[in-house]
């Protein structure tokens, strides 16, 4: 690993972490041997058919179906859970950063401008003015620094200043409700509630899905399939080669249960800070006796002025294991309400306060990710000239000693494309990367670009009849710019 990482971090600032407790040892079966059973063979009905099939709704895979349905598309999107946005809605990892680098140029425009800007409309979003992008002013920065979420907005630039880049704090009820009405008005057919369960493969190429519900097992034909599930739950049955090596350093590395607590009276709390140091070291060092910590961010919404958000970290072995998602689910929901339980009776200001929301998901932040055409390293952050095939440009804000060097990095077509597999793109954070360009680039603003990306190949190549390696890249290029896509100039 080289000098300048981070660990994946936003501004190099970590998280605290826990650890994932083993099963207690009335939780473990002896399993003495493997062992297997044969499913009976079954015929499955085929529910529709379509161009596409894009498979989670997250925000890469919401990005996806949307402009391949605005290209012209039949789309069809698949989400497991009640509702779209994945980890921006149902993992409260509602923050949109790094759209700008530190000289106040934006980088990433396109749906996720899109949404940020019908967000606002609803005074449901957070962000600094455009004229404030790359500011040094200290009356601009305090803001976001006095309410914790200075690793997400502020950076150094290369006099060493604190400089404001633009990111974005979004209401996630309120995106639910907006995500949905982006989905209806380009006219994708919404499945919510809806399982994947496998890929439908004839020889190397994927032709469709089969899904699980309460109405039973269905399958869906499709021209292609876009995976945005996050943790490419596709891929291994379709054949595609994936790597799921994760240096335990690194962000990716950990899963998240974030919550939010509720009637905190904040200038209380702060005047304790302040004014009783010895007391609140004290209760630091007790929360830290007790396993727990102390880390909050505090609430930018409008409305929200009372609500503190918590995001323990918990180092993980392997984020598809369900037997650790369990133990970390249960241990997350454990140690939010002692954290609450020990505010509520030591800190000032936390006396009248509540557990407000727990995350309706999960929250992943790696995993398994395809091994494409072209597989993004980190040397690629230091790239004197584009790709050729570029597809997204992202700020490069968190890696230090690039920041003013390279300042941008860009992404190719081929990092979408399964290597060997047809009829199947990736729209989400197991786009084709090593594990340390994933923990910099794999973030909310990332994957929409990404999905904007493959939803619109998979239009071009369903409209053409071709497979998805094969769309021409210019055609892609253009398309893209016409839809607000921020692309390095020929």
């Amino acid at each position: 690993m080289g000098t300048n990482r981070n660990d994946g971090y936003h501004g190099g600032k970590p998280m605290p972490r826990y650890i994932i407790p083993e099963p207690a040892p009335n939780q473990i079966f002896d399993t003495p041997e493997t062992k297997t059973i044969t499913e009976a063979k079954r015929e499955v009905e085929v529910f529709t058919e379509s161009d596409v099939v894009v498979v989670g709704g997250g925000p890469g895979g919401v990005a996806a179906a949307i402009s391949a349905a605005r290209k012209g598309a039949k789309v069809v999107l698949l989400e497991r859970y009640g509702h779209l946005g994945g980890m921006g809605t149902g993992g409260l990892v509602n923050i949109i950063p790094h759209m700008s680098d530190i000289f106040g140029k934006r980088y990433i425009r396109g749906i996720c401008e899109e949404f940020i800007q019908r967000m606002d409309a609803q005074d449901a979003v957070v962000m600094p003015l455009e004229s404030e992008w790359g500011t040094t002013d200290p009356r601009c920065i305090d803001y976001y620094s006095r309410s914790n979420f200075n690793h997400f907005f502020v950076r150094k630039n290369a006099k060493g200043e604190d400089t404001l880049i633009y990111s974005a704090v979004f209401d996630p009820e309120i995106a639910k409700n907006e995500i949905n009405r982006m989905v209806a008005e380009a006219g994708v057919k919404l499945l919510l509630h809806s399982w994947v369960t496998e890929p439908i493969v004839e020889g190397n190429k994927v032709k469709g899905v089969i899904f699980q519900s309460k109405s039973g097992r269905k399958a869906i034909l499709s021209k292609v399939v876009i995976d945005a599930s996050g943790d490419g739950d596709i891929l291994p049955l379709s054949g595609a080669e994936t790597d799921d090596n994760i240096d335990p350093r690194l962000r990716i590395s950990f899963l998240c249960f974030p919550f939010w607590i509720g009637g905190v009276e904040l200038r209380a709390y702060d005047k304790f800070v302040s004014m009783r140091p010895a007391e609140y070291n004290a209760l630091q060092q007790e929360l830290a006796t007790s396993g727990l910590y102390l880390t909050f961010f505090r609430g930018l919404l409008k409305n929200r002025e009372n609500v503190v958000w918590l995001h323990p970290h918990f180092a993980a072995k392997n984020q598809s294991d369900v037997e650790e998602l369990t133990r970390m689910d249960v241990a997350g929901r454990e140690k939010a309400v002692r954290t609450w339980e020990l505010l509520r009776k030591k800190a000032p200001g936390f006396e009248n306060s509540y557990i407000m929301l727990t995350a309706p998901q999960i929250g992943t932040t790696g995993g398994r990710r395809l091994v494409g055409e072209y597989v993004l390293t980190e040397k690629d952050f230091v790239r004197e000239e584009p790709f050729p095939d570029t597809i997204a440009v992202f700020p490069n804000n968190d890696r230090i000693d690039e920041i003013t060097s390279h300042s941008t990095v860009t992404v190719p077509y081929r990092a979408l494309v399964p290597a060997e597999v047809d009829g199947l793109l990736v729209a989400c954070r197991a786009f084709s990367s090593n594990d340390e360009a994933n923990a910099y680039f794999n973030l909310i603003p990332h994957c929409m670009c990404l999905g904007q990306a493959a939803g619109t190949a998979a239009a071009i190549a369903t409209a053409k009849g071709i497979n998805v390696r094969e769309v021409p890249y210019e055609e892609l290029r253009q398309a893209l710019i016409e839809q607000n896509v921020c692309l390095p100039d020929k």
